[in-house]
């Protein structure tokens, strides 16, 4: 098969990265994989270097930079909330609650996606909310499977305990009532990206008086197959 675009300059920078794809690379070993001239392979991976998508390790060898990453989550972001709609609906069509996508950014978390209650009292969370990290079952969600240091960090001040995470990581759910605002109950699960990171959080929420003291025992399985659906979706775009 033919791998020419027609755009030298391109097929050869695609040469490098995919020379990269296997392991650190040095100079030499480029030219070899590649089959470029020294010259050429130099300067493709230094420009390649300046737009970060080729970086340097502790032996100065070549290897992929942390461009490529950005690119790709942000391309798992798009295919998340292009899946997230329908997931959410039906979420929502099943539990009779509204429906949420959560993602942690610094600090804080956004809802990105929603699908709201179509009648009666809606506890509704617009899309681009910023939410704090303190409180509420899709925080519990998205700190569960932190970094050691950055989980004892973020428990500082918050609603929950490192013993209530431990119990969300052995359930693989969340629940929170009264947490984040007094009378709204939640349910939250984990979506998972291709290297099985926790990206997103899905949740539902809404009044106690519909969701009880024990809203887990309603719904827990219904938002555990919406985020197992947009983890599989993920997965597939990996």
């Amino acid at each position: 098969m033919d791998n020419s675009s027609g755009v030298g300059v391109l097929d050869k920078a695609a040469l490098v990265l995919s020379a990269l794809e296997s392991g650190p690379a040095t100079l030499a070993g480029l030219v070899g994989t590649t089959g470029l001239a020294r010259p050429t392979a130099h300067r493709l991976a230094v420009a390649l270097e300046h737009h970060r998508m080729v970086a340097r390790d502790m032996q100065g060898r070549f290897i992929l930079g942390p461009r490529l990453a950005e690119l790709a989550a942000a391309a798992g972001e798009d295919r998340l909330l292009a899946t997230a709609g329908p997931v959410l609906t039906h979420l929502r069509d099943v539990t009779g609650e509204s429906a949420q996508l959560y993602r942690r950014q610094g600090d804080m978390r956004i809802c990105v996606a929603a699908a709201e209650r179509l009648s009666g009292l809606r506890d509704t969370v617009p899309v681009g909310s910023t939410l704090t990290m303190k409180a509420g079952s899709s925080a519990q969600i998205l700190m569960a499977w932190e970094e050691p240091e950055r989980l004892h960090r973020g428990l500082q001040g918050a609603r929950f305990t490192a013993t209530a995470l431990s119990g969300v990581r052995r359930r693989g759910w969340a629940q929170s009532i009264g947490e984040r605002e007094p009378g709204v109950a939640s349910v939250s699960a984990p979506v998972r990206g291709p290297s099985n990171r926790v990206v997103a959080a899905v949740s539902v929420s809404g009044p106690i008086e519909r969701l009880t003291r024990h809203p887990g025992r309603m719904h827990a399985q219904a938002v555990i197959d919406a985020a197992a659906r947009l983890s599989e979706a993920l997965r597939r775009a990996g």
